[in-house]
């Protein structure tokens, strides 16, 4: 397994990641930021453990990711 890594509280709420994969992240109502779903957050750190198979989608999505706060380990 990988990990999706997000540093939420810098996120500008640019949108690209929620249309390249709806499945992992969604919109806040609340304060118009990505939010990476179901995933466990500490000290504005957010974690997603996901298959292997979305590795590579979700490396794309970091790197077009305008501030750089989404990474894939």
């Amino acid at each position: 397994m990988s990990k999706i890594l997000h540093y939420r509280s810098k996120c500008i709420g640019c949108g690209f990641c929620i249309e390249q994969q709806p499945a992992y992240w969604c919109m806040s109502k609340k304060d118009g930021k990505a939010t990476l779903i179901n995933s466990v957050g500490k000290n504005g750190l957010f974690i997603l453990s996901i298959p292997v198979i979305q590795v590579q989608q979700s490396k794309n999505i970091a790197a077009a990711c305008p501030v750089r706060i989404i990474k894939v380990q």
